[in-house]
């Protein structure tokens, strides 16, 4: 559907802006009124990551006036392979400084505020009453959640993305005009059934295709030009590159949305049933180190995928992944005589694989709380980390 457009024009565009942005001047569904628009918006990224990258690139060469950047990160050098704003001597240094530092060597003409906290229940609607539009890029369910529900209550537009291994999906939500995402997802999936692009994986390049239609989105919904993805899904296979668009309806049975609530509780980092069999049953990876020196017999089982475990593995560790444990298949591979100790990357699927496995009958079974993560910090940091 075609809307109005959301910003209004600044007043005037100087003589270097002019020449910067004369390409855009000669569309004529652009032109100066439309440029003018973008010069005069504020828009607030969500995530200075793969898809907060080549967005704040992008939105900063189409001359966005006012970017706002929320993220408390700090750049590693996994995040090189698709995080295009950051460079090698950007390592360690907080992402929303690298990401300004990155946008000003583009545009010079743009605002860059920085929001380096956690995005929260708390501070979400003063962050998001600065600005007209926000993207949203994140990779955790929560944030996706209080993002939406901020946008509603404040009546804002917002341009959400999302990616995974060979993957996206795109759609613009705006509660005045369409569905928002409660009506796409009701509910987050149960606990530690989606991965995340850390545990799954993600292609670097297609954080630039679903990037680039986001603030593709963006601009339109700002000029008020086009077709936004409004009550549509875009959704990508980068694989056999095809593009393909679901619709979406506003759910008229949707519960109405009045306040911010705990969406760590909602989305649930671990089942119930994982924090429960976590209690008392996690060990650190100092522990490990000392049960292996001291000649336990115990049988090391690291729930990750393959690949994973071909990057870098716990010495000993026997790879069973966490989906067999929840289907069964694993039980029957594990010693009876033996204690089994479970690991993961970072601790949430060794979690869900101990309760499978306490449910099964195996109750001295522990975890290594922080998995691998943790054993390099502590034990091992000369081994690589992804």
């Amino acid at each position: 559907m075609s809307l109005p457009p959301l910003v209004e024009p600044a007043d005037e565009l100087t003589v270097d802006e002019v020449r910067r942005y004369s390409r855009h001047l000669i569309i004529p569904d652009v032109g100066m009124d439309g440029q003018k628009r973008l010069k005069n918006a504020k828009v607030l990224v969500v995530g200075a990551g793969g898809l907060g990258s080549p967005a704040l690139l992008y939105l900063a060469a189409a001359g966005v006036g006012t970017l706002g950047i929320v993220d408390f990160d700090e750049v590693d050098e996994s995040n090189l392979q698709r995080q295009v704003i950051h460079g090698q001597s950007d390592i360690g240094k907080p992402k929303a400084e690298s990401a300004r530092e990155s946008i000003e060597e583009i545009n010079p003409y743009v605002t860059v505020n920085l929001h380096k906290e956690h995005l929260d229940s708390d501070n979400a609607l003063e962050i998001f009453r600065g600005y007209d539009l926000v993207l949203d890029g994140t990779d955790n369910f929560a944030t996706r959640y209080l993002v939406n529900d901020a946008c509603v209550l404040l009546d804002m537009p917002y341009v959400w993305g999302s990616i995974f291994r060979f993957d996206g999906q795109v759609s613009v939500f705006w509660n005045e005009y369409g569905p928002q995402y409660r009506d796409l997802y009701p509910e987050p999936p149960p606990a530690g059934m989606v991965p995340s692009c850390a545990e799954g994986g993600v292609l670097g390049v297609l954080c630039a295709s679903i990037g680039s239609i986001m603030v593709n989105e963006a601009i339109k919904v700002i000029t008020g030009i086009g077709d936004p993805l409004v009550g549509r899904l875009m959704i990508y296979d980068a694989l056999e590159m095809t593009w393909k668009t679901v619709k979406v309806r506003k759910d008229p049975e949707g519960e109405p949305i009045t306040e911010l609530i705990d969406y760590e509780a909602f989305c649930g980092a671990v089942s119930g049933e994982a924090e429960e069999a976590a209690q008392g049953a996690t060990i650190t990876a100092g522990e490990l180190k000392d049960m292996m020196d001291n000649g336990e017999d115990f049988y090391l089982v690291d729930v990750r995928e393959k690949n994973e475990y071909e990057i870098v593995s716990i010495p000993g560790a026997v790879l069973i992944p966490k989906g067999e444990f929840l289907n069964g298949e694993a039980f029957g591979k594990l010693p009876q005589d033996k204690r089994v100790v479970l690991h993961c990357k970072s601790g949430g699927r060794s979690a869900e694989a101990l309760a499978a496995l306490k449910g099964a009958g195996f109750g001295d079974a522990v975890h290594v709380g922080g998995g691998v993560l943790s054993w390099i910090h502590q034990v091992d940091p000369s081994l690589p980390t992804y």
